[in-house]
């Protein structure tokens, strides 16, 4: 009797439970049938790939016939980015493998299943204030997942990463522009966090000496696909770490009432800080041109325009490019980790590979961001931003 009266219980609990909490439904991961669709086309590991960095990555380098492979746990990326990736590939060119980089198993399945020519590592969370109340969370995120990356690099016989570094490194530089060789003292968790995993990807490229890699150190970012196929759209619980640029047209859409400027008496032209803002398209094109620079000891090379735009400058330019009236409200006090100024030297680049940043004009690369915002405005679908 009281066996079968624990026995009923345990179906009654085992009922409850399940109607509590559902059987948690992942999104849905592709075959592993991929194909370079041109002679000397490669098969590419896109880390974070669902995001807003690296979907825009993903999306040009299938444009240049190869094929990719995108893992993404989706915690900052977007299911409908990779629907419409999905949609845009040709046969056998796309595959999406939902995971994360702190799972061995799927970093293995990822890079073997088939072999990859090339790892893009994007995938990280990236939010200043954030890694400020939450630095071990960063370093988990960032650093030790590029530790495990590069070990499962090792066993698999992947030997080529271009790394998604940042200007967070540097920190409050004493001299403007930053050009590769200025020394690295970050000031907040999240720029430390990158650049252990960037102290970790050299010590690597020593012990293997066919190990070769490009650290890519991205100034701020924004702007959409210019024919409109993908943009930013983050959750709303991620709206107050995000971009100014995704805070303007929150502020043009009604998301929020208002945009707040954080810190207004740095020792700038106008009091708010300075900041280099490169194009995503500009910055994605950036990563191709790398590909043939992939060297051991790592190369390394900044990404930016080399102009320097105030925040006060930023926020006035989307007014101009929504014809919305975005209220603004500035607080003296800056976010904790900030620094007052930065903008790159990105000569070297240029003189390198060729490359150069196409959106010198800060409003002509916003116009592409709010087309996508403007015929998005509940994101990639009403259910799923």
């Amino acid at each position: 009797v009281v066996f079968c009266f624990l026995l009923a219980a345990m179906v009654v609990a085992a009922v409850f439970l399940l109607w509590s909490h559902p059987v948690q439904t992942f999104p849905r991961s592709d075959p592993p049938v991929l194909r370079p669709l041109r002679e000397g086309g490669l098969h590419v590991l896109v880390t974070g790939g669902a995001g807003f960095i690296g979907s825009h990555a993903t999306l040009l380098l299938m444009e240049a016939g190869h094929s990719v492979t995108v893992v993404d746990d989706l915690s900052r990326g977007n299911q409908g980015a990779v629907d419409v990736l999905r949609a845009l590939a040709k046969p056998r060119q796309l595959r999406f493998l939902f995971g994360n980089l702190g799972n061995a198993a799927v970093v293995r399945e990822a890079l073997t299943s088939p072999q990859v020519d090339l790892v893009m590592h994007f995938a990280a969370i990236a939010f200043v204030g954030e890694s400020t109340k939450y630095p071990v969370k960063y370093y988990m995120n960032i650093s030790a997942n590029t530790y495990g990356l590069l070990d499962e690099m090792n066993k698999a016989g992947v030997d080529k990463l271009i790394y998604s570094s940042t200007c967070a490194t540097y920190g409050n530089a004493d001299k403007m522009p930053i050009t590769e060789e200025t020394p690295t003292h970050p000031v907040n968790p999240y720029g430390r966090a990158k650049l252990a995993a960037e102290t970790a990807i050299r010590d690597f490229s020593s012990a293997n000496p066919s190990f070769k890699a490009v650290i890519l150190r991205y100034f701020n970012v924004y702007g959409a696909d210019p024919l409109g196929r993908l943009g930013e759209f983050p959750r709303p619980e991620l709206r107050k770490q995000g971009r100014i640029s995704t805070a303007c047209f929150d502020a043009a859409q009604g998301y929020i009432d208002e945009l707040v400027v954080y810190g207004t008496d740095f020792p700038t032209k106008d009091g708010t800080c300075v900041r280099d803002y490169i194009h995503v398209v500009d910055l994605v094109k950036a990563h191709v041109a790398a590909i043939p620079a992939l060297n051991n000891p790592p190369s390394l090379y900044n990404i930016g325009t080399g102009q320097g735009v105030s925040v006060r400058e930023f926020t006035e330019a989307c007014k101009r490019v929504t014809a919305k009236p975005i209220k603004v409200r500035e607080r003296k006090n800056a976010r904790p980790g900030d620094y007052a100024k930065v903008w790159a030297d990105p000569s070297k680049i240029q003189r390198e590979l060729k490359w150069k940043a196409e959106y010198l004009n800060i409003e002509d690369g916003l116009r592409t961001a709010w087309r996508w915002r403007e015929a998005h405005p509940h994101g990639y679908t009403k259910a799923d931003p």
